[in-house]
């Protein structure tokens, strides 16, 4: 199960687990946002290939409109699964608090 809500703050707060079931519903909701994006991570609790894929598109989409994805809170299992993949190089990962 995975939810995903504008958070008061204007991040988008994202929970759950972003996997190949979820991934559509991820794609649909972040394709209506432009601009300077910043997922709240804290709740997210694994991250498939099909999700990275999702962030990818994302970036790129964003990147092509002078705009940017960055993640915050995002624990220490996902953020593994970020650097071995590469991710880390791609999208900005705030660092740990």
């Amino acid at each position: 199960m995975l939810t995903m809500e504008q958070g008061p703050d204007g991040s988008v707060l994202i929970v759950g687990r972003l996997d190949a079931a979820q991934a559509p519903v991820a794609q649909s909701f972040l394709d209506r946002l432009a601009g300077k994006i910043e997922l709240d991570c804290a709740g997210l609790e694994y991250i498939s290939s099909a999700g990275l894929g999702v962030l990818l598109k994302t970036q790129k989409r964003l990147m092509a409109a002078s705009g940017r994805l960055r993640l915050r809170g995002v624990s220490r299992h996902v953020r593994d699964i970020l650097v071995y993949s590469g991710f880390d190089q791609i999208i900005e990962i705030a660092a740990a608090e």
